[in-house]
């Protein structure tokens, strides 16, 4: 199966014929992904989301751990490593927070490296720009997204995180401190209309901060709407816009080293193989320029442009 080709079949219907029109076209389970490519095809403004290539190669978990176990994941050349830890609660308590996990914590993560990097400070504003953001992305903050979003905040603040990368010699080298937030990113309380989930601003940690200003990757922001509630489609597309781009060659991985890499929470491959490429065809669909190949011995990656050009020193993102 040529997984670039079906998802190129499915742009071309919608540039040929238009959204409704190509989804009456496909089979009904493949619906969604005329959605996906049709809201990514017509998007004109081009906004940009940024995220750091350590994130582009690992990733936090799926679903939930137990709040004492920390997580460990490695991709390629880097492994990630988060562990839990501990904030005071309103009451003067002091609690411990589990690692954080999902396609909400995701989001958070996104809008703090976008902001940053947007505003070449590691001062991020939240409150009312914070909320703008999210619903720009289709997330209305309120109910049960609110309790989501403040729970990994809250996870977010509390714990630490190291990236391992693999140098030339072979040696670990990477962060000396292992934090993403430095204050910041509490809940206020109440869920009001004024956008005040959240303290004014929230401050990076320095040497997270001058990692990501060192080695950001841009996005397509219509391609993280299309993905916000799929937090695998969403781990892939941050994966291929980072490795697509930078391949001088077709190159083939195994479904071992996918399942190495994405299959956290699933123990066997052949439960994996179906929700990796349900989660693969929904990234792809967001990335119409990615040219990536799926068969019975894996993916193969070709060299693709990227879905956004290469930030330049003067360039300015869109808040």
């Amino acid at each position: 199966m040529r997984g670039s080709d079906a998802a190129h079949g499915i742009h071309q219907l919608v540039l040929v014929h238009g959204h409704e029109r190509a989804r009456e076209m496909v089979p009904h389970k493949q619906r969604l992904l005329v959605d996906i490519a049709a809201e990514v095809l017509a998007d004109e403004q081009q906004n940009i989301g940024i995220s750091y290539t350590g994130f582009c190669l690992t990733s936090l978990p799926h679903k939930r751990l137990p709040d004492d176990q920390a997580w460990h994941k490695q991709g390629h050349r880097v492994t990630l490593l988060v562990e839990p830890g501990r904030l005071q609660t309103a009451a003067g308590d002091i609690k411990l927070y589990g690692v954080p996990y999902g396609a909400r914590a995701r989001m958070i993560l996104l809008y703090l490296q976008t902001q940053a990097v947007r505003t070449n400070s590691p001062e991020v504003a939240l409150g009312r720009s914070m909320r703008d953001w999210m619903e720009r992305l289709g997330l209305a903050v309120g109910g049960e997204t609110a309790r989501s979003l403040r729970e990994q905040s809250a996870r977010i603040s509390a714990c630490t995180l190291k990236f391992f990368w693999e140098g030339e010699e072979k040696t670990p080298r990477g962060f000396k401190r292992g934090a993403i937030v430095d204050s910041g990113l509490q809940f206020t309380g109440g869920d009001s209309a004024q956008g005040t989930l959240w303290e004014d601003q929230v401050v990076l940690d320095p040497v997270f901060y001058k990692a990501l200003r060192d080695h950001p990757v841009p996005l397509q922001e219509a391609a993280i709407k299309q993905l916000r509630d799929r937090s695998m489609s969403l781990d892939l597309y941050v994966w291929l816009a980072w490795r697509l781009h930078t391949l001088s060659k077709p190159t083939p991985i195994s479904w071992m080293a996918m399942h190495a890499q994405f299959g956290a929470g699933f123990d066997k491959l052949f439960h994996f193989k179906p929700r990796f490429s349900e989660a693969l065809a929904a990234a792809v669909a967001a990335y119409p320029e990615a040219r990536v190949d799926l068969d019975e011995r894996g993916i193969t990656l070709h060299p693709s442009k990227p879905p956004i050009a290469r930030l330049s020193s003067s360039q300015t993102l869109i808040a």
